[in-house]
């Protein structure tokens, strides 16, 4: 069965989501394995082991997060036992970061995974009771993870320009703007980011032109440079005629925070 990416965000992860007694959320490795279409428990095990790695660098205790558990499963006339682990949210977060990239799947995940993870991590709050500067911090944390993605692919894909590539994206969500044309336009001094000095709405209306020219490139293999910042500018069309028939407001006519995020994180 084909999935898109609203259906793995509500239906697939959130079908194989488990609760313990204690209203704890977690995931059983072997159902992860499946949904992320990993053929061979090998192949999957090797990309826990690296998630695991990833946990420990970051001071997390690997034991709350990978619980092992064992299951008796039946094979002809025979029972066996076979290994399998507990996951918790922030485990199946590292997982879609380690998993191939390749994969569709994986890219899907790793948007479920990185929002539901880190709405969990900005000060436990609900997203709706952060501030403004909260929400842009979320959001801008997606879009850094979800660039890294979409640049591996578009390598892969023929880009050999990023510029002109990324471009490409700009030009179709923000009616034919450069990156630098949005550069003079929000009149940000040398060398800042853009992303870093956009409201969070508008990190959301780049955000999901990123992911979806992400799936795109992958879905369709994508092989020269011009299909890619084809794909890349169409998307952002796309985006642009979905905000138009929702009545919202346009990315460009969205307003420029007062401070740039890289300010504010010095600032904090």
């Amino acid at each position: 069965m084909k999935y898109n990416l609203g259906t793995y965000n509500y239906k697939v992860f959130e079908s194989i989501k488990h609760v313990d007694e204690d209203g704890n959320e977690y995931w059983l490795a072997r159902e992860l394995q499946n949904v992320l279409k990993y053929k061979e428990w090998r192949n999957f095990y090797d990309v826990i082991n690296k998630a695991k790695l990833s946990c420990s660098k970051s001071c997390e205790n690997i034991n709350n997060h990978f619980v092992n558990v064992n299951k008796m499963v039946k094979t002809g006339d025979s029972i066996r036992t076979i290994s399998d682990y507990k996951l918790s949210r922030y485990a199946c977060y590292l997982i879609s970061l380690n998993g191939d990239v390749k994969k569709e799947v994986i890219a899907m995940a790793q948007t479920y995974f990185i929002v539901k993870a880190r709405k969990q991590e900005i000060f436990d709050k609900d997203y709706d009771k952060l501030s403004e500067d909260e929400k842009r911090i979320y959001h801008r944390e997606i879009i850094r993870k979800a660039n890294q993605s979409l640049n591996n692919i578009a390598k892969e894909s023929g880009v050999r320009n990023f510029d002109k590539f990324h471009n490409a994206g700009y030009k179709g969500l923000y009616n034919g703007e450069t990156a630098n044309d949005i550069f003079k336009r929000k009149k940000l001094n040398y060398r800042e980011d853009i992303l870093d000095n956009m409201c969070s709405e508008e990190l959301i209306d780049n955000a999901f032109r990123i992911v979806h020219t992400n799936s795109k490139l992958k879905k369709e293999n994508i092989k020269t440079e011009k299909d890619s910042c084809d794909v890349h500018y169409n998307i952002g069309k796309i985006v642009r005629n979905a905000i138009k028939e929702a009545s919202g407001t346009m990315p460009e006519d969205l307003p420029t925070p007062k401070e740039s995020l890289k300010f504010i994180d010095k600032k904090h």
